[in-house]
């Protein structure tokens, strides 16, 4: 397994990346994730759909509560033809009441609480916390990745602006 150290951080503590560095123009790697009802979601459900990917590590934490919630109320704008689905390591019982807790409707979230192999795949498991990074993927319709933020530490929040731009270039 690939390792990519100094890429993100929390404070001042340098954290480990596993898994390959995905770039703009590489096909979105498949997945299997776990819905809220205990469902498996997979890669193909977004299709035809542009999608946004905001990998969090954990909704109970405040900095992925402010952006979860953020990415919910920008979903209500954007229109049936793009999906918004948050990802982490959260059990999906955790997630259900979270949503319900938020009032978040119109993020779908979903969980690599298996084995994490969802943040292996897309390069974004933290080797020190078994957590994801912050990180935002946006998918074209052929689940080709046109946009990447990493959020250096995982501690800020990301540049909604420029996720939104990337969004809106596609549409």
């Amino acid at each position: 397994m690939e390792e990519r150290k100094g890429v993100i951080g929390r404070g001042d503590a340098q954290l480990t990346l596993l898994g390959p560095e995905l770039k703009a123009g590489d096909k979105a790697p498949r997945f299997t994730l776990i819905d809220n009802n205990l469902q498996p979601f997979t890669l193909e459900k977004t299709a035809g759909k542009i999608c946004v990917i905001s990998c969090v590590p954990s909704l109970d934490t405040p900095t992925c509560d402010i952006e979860t919630r953020r990415f919910n109320t920008e979903a209500a704008k954007l229109g049936p033809d793009v999906m918004v689905l948050t990802v982490s390591r959260d059990l999906p019982f955790a997630q259900k009441r979270w949503c319900g807790a938020a009032g978040v409707d119109k993020v779908l979230t979903l969980s690599d609480y298996r084995d994490g192999e969802f943040g292996k795949s897309y390069g974004v498991l933290i080797k020190e916390l078994a957590l994801l990074a912050r990180v935002i993927f946006v998918l074209d319709r052929k689940g080709v990745i046109s946009y990447i933020q990493t959020v250096k530490d995982v501690s800020h929040e990301p540049d909604y602006a420029a996720v939104l731009a990337a969004v809106k270039k596609l549409s």
